[in-house]
């Protein structure tokens, strides 16, 4: 009789086990694919999520450019695309053939500021006015992200490029960038093009630069003195104030942040070996459901609570400016549960 009931316990426990196992194996899940610097205020976001619907967001973060190219170049089916460039959507997925999207939302603003610790060489005398030159010294390292995957790298090329002409000292690219990488620049009529080789081609002088795929992935680096300073969005410098991460602002004429300076910011172009160029801009991210996502329907309400006072306070929590309302130029194509958050 002992046997009888210690194999009816055991076959209640084992059924129990395997309903458990089924019930998480068929949990539904989110995929999320997300510029780095939207690491912090994403992962807030997430966790809200899985509390309200209890659905399992599962994140990526990678630099804007090569998290879209997991959509549209290795067939990834993400639910939701976050980019630190709008436009990139926009080229990448909508204007592209096969189409990948349809609407593209903007919904955050971001500037570039210099990021630097209490280890950075010179921490005591850099300011907005005189950052380039502590950036040239012999003993200084600094580091951005790569231009060929992330906009961040990219928008650092701008802002260097914008500072000559706002301190009105054409060597300061040259010194900076010219006589440290491969990246070239060209001027024409008041206007300059960088041209950015592929990533094999870049030709870094690691003594001077140190360059990731990703802005965050160059945040230890600086966090733990391996490079003095870093070209970094202000909303994860802000986020790394607790670890000993300071920063200095620079100029709106130059740190990108500003539409009352976007004619001044247009001065600028990049052009990379696919023959694409990018316009520097007022940074502004943008936000998309793929046309191949799984799951849509959770797709919107995420991007719903991204969108909504839930959102809007986790991005200002996190020293990052969310756009309010939010922005589409293709209404037609928003889901309806989507345009009361957007103009």
């Amino acid at each position: 009789m002992r046997q009888v009931i210690v194999v009816i316990v055991l076959g209640i426990a084992l059924t129990i086990a395997i309903v458990i196992s089924i019930h998480h194996e068929k949990k539904e899940a989110l995929l999320v694919l997300h510029a780095g610097s939207l690491a912090a205020p994403f992962g807030e976001l997430e966790k809200e999520f899985e509390k309200i619907y209890g659905v399992d967001v599962q994140r990526e973060a990678a630099g804007s450019k090569a998290t879209i190219r997991k959509v549209t170049e290795l067939g990834k089916k993400a639910d939701v695309v976050a980019s630190a460039d709008y436009t990139l959507i926009e080229n990448m997925m909508i204007s592209s053939a096969p189409k990948y999207a349809n609407f593209c939302i903007q919904f955050a603003r971001n500037k570039i500021v210099i990021a630097y610790t209490n280890k950075s060489a010179y921490k005591n005398e850099i300011n907005e006015s005189n950052w380039y030159k502590i950036l040239a010294r012999k003993n200084v390292r600094f580091g951005f992200s790569n231009p060929n995957d992330d906009p961040c790298g990219y928008r650092a090329l701008m802002v260097v490029q914008l500072a000559e002409i706002y301190y009105g000292n054409d060597t300061i690219f040259d010194e900076l960038i010219e006589e440290n990488t491969a990246i070239t620049a060209t001027q024409e009529n008041g206007s300059y093009i960088i041209h950015v080789p592929s990533s094999a081609e870049l030709g870094i002088d690691v003594a001077k630069i140190a360059m990731r795929s990703a802005e965050i992935d160059l945040m230890a680096s600086l966090e733990t003195g391996d490079i003095d300073y870093l070209f970094i969005y202000r909303s994860v410098a802000y986020q790394h104030r607790y670890s000993g991460v300071y920063f200095t602002e620079l100029p709106e004429e130059i740190d990108l942040s500003s539409s009352e300076f976007a004619d001044f910011y247009s001065k600028i172009k990049v052009s990379f070996t696919s023959g694409d160029i990018i316009e520097a801009k007022p940074i502004v991210y943008g936000v998309t459901i793929p046309v191949n996502a799984k799951n849509e329907e959770m797709a919107i309400k995420f991007i719903a609570l991204l969108l909504n006072e839930t959102g809007q306070e986790i991005f200002e929590r996190n020293g990052q400016i969310p756009i309010t309302p939010a922005i589409c130029d293709n209404m037609t194509a928003l889901p309806p549960e989507l345009r009361k958050y957007v103009a």
